[in-house]
C-alpha cells in the first residue's frame, strides 16, 4: 500500500463514547482515506460509553483503509470500559505515561444494580459480579463481551488473556504494566513522539503488511464539524430530557390556547428533537411512560377534585420516571439528580399555580346575561343618532341612546331590555 500525502491526521476523542463520537470517528475516517493520510491518530480520554457507539466505531476502524493509531493521552488521561475495547481494536495501540486503561464489564441497560444488605453480602456479590454468575442474561451479556474483545486481541496480536480479566474482574492497568503485560504497543509523552516511534513499524492492513513511514510528517487535527457538536448537544442525556419537558409543555400549551402558533411549533420542533435523540440513547421505555403518566395526573389535577392525590401521584411519577429513563450506571449517559430535582420543583410549582387559579375561578361568582354585559365597554359600529348598532366582545349588538354617535366612539353599557343595549359616551 503507497500513501501519497504526507500528512499525518488526528483527532480529539474527549468524553464518553456516544453517537456523536461514533459521527466524528465516522467522518474522520473517510477524511483520512480521501487525503490519503500516511496514519490518523485517535487522541482518547474517556469513561466508557455506549455498547452500540462503541462497536459501529470498531467496525469503522477495522474497514479502515488508513492504518488506525489508539493514543490514550494527555497523561492523566483512561481508555475505560469502552476505550479499552476501541484501544485493542486499532492497528497500533499506545498510550502516555501516567495514564490507564481496563474496566470493561459491560453494564446492563434498564435496571438498577441491587443495594446489599450486609457487608458480607457485598463481598458474596462481588465474587458473584466477578464470575459473571448473576443471573443468565447476565451471563449472557458479559461471555459476548469477552468473545467479542478476545477476538479484537487475536485480529491485532494482544494480550487475550488480561482482556478477558478486564471484562470479567474489571480489571485495570497503568500504561507501564501494559505494555509489559501485551496490551498495547508503546509509550509514547505526545504526539510528534507518538509518530516517531512507530515509523518503520509493520501493521497488517487488510491482509496485507505495510510498513509505516510518520517521519517528517505533516500533523493536521481534524475538528469537529458543526453537525457533530449538534449532534453532541441533542443526544447529551440532560438536553434530550430538557427538550422532551419544553415540548410536552409547548403542545399542551398549544392545545390549551389554539391558534398561538409558536408554542405548538416549538413544542413539536422540541419533541421531535428528544425523540431523535431517545432513539440512539439506551432509554428505559417504562421511565419515559412514568413520565407521562405523572403529566397526565398532574394536568387531571386540574379538572377533576381529587384533593391532591392525583397531583402527589402524578409527581412521584415524574419523579420516578425521570430517574429511570436513562441507566445512571452507563460513564456520561445518566439524567443529572439536582437537574430532575430542579424540573420537578418548576413543575410542581406550576402546577399548584395552576390549581390556584382554577380554585379561585370556581369561587368567583358567575357572572352572566346583564350582570355581565352592564358595565361593559364598546365601539359604535356606524353613525346613529338615536338608534343603531355597537361592538361588544366581538358581537354586534343593537343600541340606543339619548345623544349622536358617530362610528369609532367608545360606549358604556348602562342597561340592557332583551336584546337592546342602551349606552352612553365613554368618557
Amino acid at each position: 500500500m503507497v500513501h501519497a500525502s504526507n500528512t499525518a491526521l488526528w483527532l480529539d476523542i474527549d468524553g464518553a463514547i456516544g453517537p456523536a463520537t461514533h459521527d466524528y470517528i465516522k467522518r474522520s475516517l473517510a477524511t483520512a482515506a480521501t487525503q490519503n493520510a500516511r496514519v490518523i491518530i485517535i487522541r482518547l480520554n474517556t469513561p466508557g460509553g455506549l455498547d452500540a457507539s462503541m462497536r459501529e466505531i470498531i467496525q469503522e476502524i477495522i474497514a479502515s483503509p488508513v492504518p488506525v493509531v489508539t493514543y490514550v493521552g494527555p497523561g492523566g488521561a483512561r481508555a475505560a470500559s469502552a476505550g479499552t475495547y476501541i484501544l485493542y481494536a486499532s492497528h497500533i495501540a499506545a498510550m502516555a505515561p501516567a495514564t490507564n486503561l481496563g474496566a470493561a464489564t459491560p453494564v446492563k441497560i434498564g435496571g438498577f444494580p441491587s443495594i446489599p444488605d450486609s457487608f458480607d453480602e457485598k463481598q458474596e456479590n462481588d465474587q458473584q459480579e466477578r464470575a459473571g454468575a448473576q443471573d443468565p442474561m447476565t451471563k449472557k451479556i458479559v461471555n459476548d463481551a469477552v468473545a467479542y474483545i478476545r477476538g479484537l486481541a487475536q485480529m491485532r496480536g494482544r494480550n487475550a488473556e488480561w482482556a478477558e480479566k478486564a471484562v470479567r474482574e474489571a480489571t485495570s492497568l497503568t500504561a507501564d504494566e501494559a505494555l509489559a503485560e501485551g496490551v498495547i504497543d508503546l509509550i509514547a509523552s505526545d504526539i510528534p513522539d507518538l509518530l516517531a516511534k512507530i515509523d518503520g513499524r509493520t501493521v497488517k492492513m487488510q491482509g496485507q503488511e505495510i510498513i509505516l513511514s510518520t517521519q517528517d510528517v505533516a500533523i493536521v487535527e481534524l475538528e469537529q464539524d458543526w453537525r457533530t457538536r449538534l449532534l453532541a448537544i441533542i443526544t447529551d442525556p440532560n438536553i434530550a430530557y430538557i427538550l422532551m419537558l419544553i415540548g410536552i409543555y409547548g403542545l399542551i400549551l398549544e392545545f390549551a390556547n389554539p391558534g398561538t402558533i409558536v408554542s405548538g411549533v416549538v413544542g413539536a420542533v422540541c419533541l421531535l428533537l428528544a425523540l431523535f435523540a431517545f432513539q440512539v440513547l439506551p432509554v428505559n421505555y417504562a421511565g419515559l411512560a412514568l413520565i407521562f403518566l405523572g403529566i397526565v395526573f398532574m394536568l387531571a389535577e386540574v379538572f377533576v377534585p381529587s384533593f391532591g392525590a392525583l397531583g402527589i401521584g402524578g409527581m412521584i411519577a415524574f419523579v420516578m420516571g425521570s430517574i429511570m429513563l436513562l441507566d445512571m450506571d452507563i460513564p456520561g449517559y445518566g439524567i443529572s439528580i439536582p437537574l430532575v430535582a430542579t424540573v420537578a420543583l418548576i413543575t410542581t410549582g406550576f402546577f399548584l399555580f395552576v390549581i390556584g387559579m382554577a380554585v379561585k375561578a370556581r369561587q368567583r361568582p358567575v357572572a352572566s346575561g346583564n350582570v355581565e354585559m352592564v358595565g361593559a365597554i364598546g365601539e359604535v359600529a356606524d353613525d346613529f343618532d338615536s338608534e343603531g348598532w355597537v361592538k361588544v366582545h366581538g358581537e354586534l349588538w343593537r343600541a340606543k341612546t339619548s345623544m349622536p354617535l358617530r362610528r369609532g366612539q367608545k360606549v358604556k353599557i348602562t342597561s340592557i331590555d332583551d336584546l337592546t343595549l342602551t349606552v352612553e359616551i365613554y368618557e
